[in-house]
């Protein structure tokens, strides 16, 4: 194994080991803690799935050490510790705490933190983070409802978060090159700086983050920074060529989406969907806490469609209805509610038939992929930047694409079925 990848969140994870895969890495996604390393499939790139992005830090740190032990008895020459392009997490944690650890259970004196994925987006850019052409305080993620980011400064943010000097090495320097960038990394370990915040802006950068930090026992950062990483290992001839994803063969089946995430561009996509006329069930947070609905009344409405196209089941809602719902039944509560009930829905789906499934929201997919049954996914090609198809191994085989609630175009409900033809 080349590379060792432990991520946050479970999209977050598919959509690291897609950048993987298509740089040419033989890739396999697992989900959990591995319990036997031995047991991990032979790839070039293994990436560990958690759940661990809004979790008490303590907790996120020792799932993190335990998956990265699992790693490297199975042989991980380079790590890679994965969060969103967002940066998403709070002034206790948990990015910082995460990368602490990592950093000292592989003697690795300075790192790199770049959460930047141009193709969707996420810049930055004197160490401020931009989503399109938005400070991150300005953009819709000042509203997310369990790691509200009004700070744009990433400097700032990850020096709350831990004790480790932090600083910049900026954009002039990223733009001259590798060399230029290697030089950098050196100087600012040598005067102390630990975590150095790297500005990106296009893919070019990544690819040059990617060959100044081939030597890095550790990188941190979003999936962006992994375009860079397949380069450096075919230049010491350590892949082979190839394409990843031949021979990928989706089930057939009944096909639906379950829609977690109340992000911006997810508020789309179900308008699109709707729009296309899919049929629709709308799951609200306070009927499920009063018994007016439940798992029964969705299974029975998505039963009840006809046709070969999908179904939707969504609870997407504004940012004043979510903070209606969350002021009325506090705000982890209307979460877990949420997620508990779609994960049991799509259980009760898979058992209908479904053998499709689409899931929007990264705390959303880790409770479906849970309550499946899911340890290991194969993966797929990309429907957006950032999302691929994948295949849930064992019994019932289910093709699943697991997005991000920020991610993909305003039509992906929709397109996203044309690549399983």
């Amino acid at each position: 194994m080349l590379l060792g990848c432990i991520a946050d969140d479970l999209t977050g994870a598919t959509d690291l080991a897609l950048m993987l895969v298509r740089g040419g890495m033989r890739t396999v996604q697992v989900i959990g803690v591995p319990d036997d390393p031995g047991s991990l499939p032979q790839a070039d790139a293994i990436v560990v799935a958690l759940k661990s992005r809004t979790i008490p830090a303590e907790e996120a740190v020792a799932q993190s050490l335990a998956s990265a032990e699992a790693l490297l008895a199975a042989g991980a020459r380079q790590f890679f510790f994965k969060y969103c392009s967002t940066f998403d997490s709070t002034d206790r944690g948990n990015i910082g705490p995460v990368t602490e650890a990592l950093m000292e259970r592989l003697d690795c004196p300075f790192t790199l933190a770049c959460p930047a994925f141009p193709a969707t987006g996420r810049t930055v850019y004197l160490g401020h983070l931009f989503v399109g052409n938005l400070l991150l305080s300005d953009s819709p993620l000042k509203d997310h409802p369990l790691t509200p980011m009004r700070d744009p400064n990433l400097v700032s943010v990850l020096s709350r978060q831990t004790g480790r000097a932090v600083g910049l090495v900026p954009f002039d320097v990223v733009d001259r090159g590798a060399d230029a960038l290697s030089a950098a990394f050196r100087e600012a370990e040598e005067a102390g700086t630990a975590i150095a915040i790297v500005d990106a802006v296009s893919d070019r950068h990544l690819h040059t983050i990617g060959e100044a930090a081939a030597d890095l026992p550790l990188i941190t950062g979003g999936s962006g920074v992994a375009i860079g990483l397949p380069e450096s290992f075919r230049r010491r001839g350590q892949i082979a060529s190839g394409d990843p994803v031949a021979g990928f063969a989706p089930p057939g089946g009944r096909a639906a989406i379950l829609a977690g995430s109340c992000s911006a561009a997810t508020q789309e996509q179900v308008a699109e969907a709707r729009a296309a006329g899919i049929p629709a069930f709308r799951v609200d947070p306070q009927d499920l806490a009063s018994g007016q609905t439940g798992v029964a009344e969705v299974l029975a409405w998505a039963a009840e469609q006809g046709g070969e196209g999908p179904l939707l089941v969504y609870s997407t809602a504004t940012p004043e209805t979510v903070r209606s719902v969350q002021d009325r039944l506090g705000r982890d509560a209307a979460g877990a509610l949420v997620e508990k009930t779609l994960a049991e829905v799509a259980c009760g789906l898979v058992e209908q038939g479904v053998r499709r499934l689409i899931v929007a929201g990264g705390e959303t997919s880790g409770a479906v992929v849970q309550a499946l049954g899911v340890r290991v996914l194969e993966i797929g090609p990309e429907i957006d930047p950032g999302v691929p198809w994948t295949v849930a191994a064992g019994a019932p085989s289910v093709a699943l694409a697991l997005k991000s609630g920020n991610f993909g175009a305003p039509d992906f409900f929709v397109k996203a079925w044309d690549l399983l033809a």
